[in-house]
């Protein structure tokens, strides 16, 4: 349907590919917190059971529709819901795939160029003053205070308008440099930009990440404080408080990591997996790209992170950074670390720097998405896809930008678009593919080309447990903040008008839809999945 036909160039691309998605900040910021918060070494059972029973199956799953639209000619989740879920409802709803990737993308970006600038920081601190304007010799209490003085001033949080207002500053210099990477990057291609570049950085990536935990697992205890010791660190985090396990938030929390983590339900497994061949083998890919996510997440982010904050602040001091939120954690707590610790400004430079290829891989496959529903909806070139998404994406960053104060329009998004409607996308997805496509016929199409198969409790996980859990989940999220979520935007401004902005953009995305309906018609393409695909 597209002037420029797209496809992977090797199984190994769209493995890393698909990785990069998934390996992002909430890998190495946002899993550590959730891990401390919830009970250490209890919060690993709940997380590990939604991995198995949620996570990898939903995946398995999305990776089958998304070959199976590829395979009818579609390369868009409108398109393809509507071909799986067989009708008009499917595929409005699968707009929900090209939102949450785009929206998403408004904000990622910016927090992108923070990772950016702050490696720079340290680069340049490593030959000269002390990065961030910390003293390494003043108490942890005025260490911390100018750590998050830097943070509030480099992000704007003090007042809307600031960062674009008279001298720009260099956090929107550096957000600019990343926003012309990611649009070259997705304008090149899937192989020749997004493949090519993530067979570059994920090994680079796993290189710094495996450079820091080496650096951390040698840290030697200060000799004040002799019980923070690299053992008790590695503790803090695996050690279980079962009682843990008594509390819903802990299961919840470990279910939402998980969706949040390997990107299901983000419209994103969906795009690229209807790029492969036939007989590419998507059952082994999806465990591979999955499994890679987890070495990432608890291999990487969960040990180092958790452990050189207990060994630099203890658990007390460890336990109030959690408590900050992942900014908190990320950006004004782990400095703090660094300007306490040998050769503190080479390890943050080498962090900062693999926090921004987790952030440039993942920001990456949030353009794709919406570059490809474009061409196939109006027919059009790459270039003018990518010229069009790349005129929305601005529009909605710099709003993001503008209303920086007490980053209101991007915590507005975060939760209404990055939060509750990746919920929503994953069981409008798994049901349409338990019940309305079909376990059996779905498991057969899986299997194409499968080297290793699917376990038969898997069907009656995608059928039954997952659908149920996404429902109660959805039911329980509007029961107890959906009323308080409408308040606030009520109240607030910038909460109101930036959900406007996001309203806008679905009824964009609406009207390209009803476009391409047409369009595919007209061309004789089966968009309700009325005929099995003929290769």
């Amino acid at each position: 349907m597209s002037q420029n036909k797209q496809e992977w160039g090797t199984r190994l691309g769209v493995i890393l590919a698909v990785s990069g998605s998934a390996v992002g900040l909430g890998n190495f910021l946002r899993f550590p917190g959730q891990a401390a918060q919830h009970g250490g070494g209890a919060f690993m059972i709940p997380y590990f059971c939604a991995l198995l029973l949620l996570g990898i199956p939903i995946g398995w799953a999305e990776w089958t529709m998304g070959r199976y639209g590829g395979r009818k000619g579609f390369h868009s989740a409108p398109a393809i819901m509507g071909v799986v879920g067989r009708g008009a409802v499917a595929r409005y709803l699968g707009i929900i795939g090209v939102l949450i990737p785009l929206a998403v993308y408004f904000y990622y970006v910016f927090i992108e160029g923070w990772c950016l600038a702050y490696a720079w920081e340290y680069a340049k601190a490593i030959f000269g003053t002390p990065a961030l304007g910390i003293d390494s010799q003043a108490a942890i209490e005025a260490q911390s205070a100018k750590s998050a003085e830097f943070f509030a001033s480099f992000t704007g949080r003090a007042q809307d308008g600031v960062m674009l207002g008279g001298t720009i500053v260099e956090s929107v210099v550096f957000w600019a440099i990343v926003f012309v990477l990611n649009v070259w990057f997705v304008f090149r291609g899937l192989s020749k930009g997004i493949e090519k570049f993530c067979t570059w950085a994920m090994p680079s990536m796993a290189v710094c990440a495996l450079i820091v935990l080496g650096y951390v697992l040698t840290l030697e205890p200060d000799p004040a404080t002799p019980e923070r010791t690299v053992t008790a660190g590695l503790g803090y985090m695996w050690n279980p408080d079962w009682n843990a396990l008594r509390d819903p938030g802990a299961w919840l929390a470990a279910a939402g990591q998980i969706f949040f983590s390997l990107s299901v339900g983000f419209g994103v497994i969906i795009n690229y997996a209807s790029y492969m061949k036939r007989k590419d083998d998507l059952v082994l890919s999806g465990l591979t790209a999955s499994s890679t996510n987890e070495l990432f997440e608890v291999g990487f982010g969960g040990m180092i992170t958790l452990t050189s904050a207990f060994i630099f602040l203890g658990a007390t001091g460890t336990a109030a950074a959690v408590a900050t939120g992942s900014f908190g954690l990320g950006f004004t707590t782990l400095p703090v670390v660094f300007a306490n610790m040998p050769a503190g400004q080479w390890i943050g430079m080498v962090w900062f720097f693999m926090l921004f290829l987790a952030a440039i891989t993942s920001s990456l496959s949030m353009l794709q998405p919406a570059v490809a529903f474009v061409e196939e909806a109006l027919g059009t070139s790459r270039a003018k896809a990518t010229g069009l998404i790349t005129g929305i994406a601005l529009i909605g960053s710099l709003w993001v930008i503008w209303f920086s104060k007490d980053l209101a329009a991007l915590a507005t998004i975060d939760d209404w678009v990055g939060t509750f409607l990746i919920v929503v996308l994953a069981a409008v997805q798994v049901i349409c593919f338990g019940w309305v496509f079909g376990m059996d016929r779905g498991m057969r199409e899986a299997h194409e080309g499968a080297h290793l198969r699917i376990p038969g409790f898997i069907r009656f996980v995608i059928k039954y447990i997952a659908p149920l859990y996404l429902l109660i989940a959805i039911g329980m999220f509007c029961k107890n903040n959906l009323g308080n979520w409408i308040e606030a935007a009520r109240a607030n401004p910038v909460q109101r008008n930036t959900l406007i902005l996001i309203g806008l953009v679905i009824v964009f995305l609406a009207v390209l839809t009803h476009i391409g309906t047409k369009r595919w018609r007209a061309a004789g393409l089966d968009v309700d999945g009325e005929r099995p695909p003929q290769d």
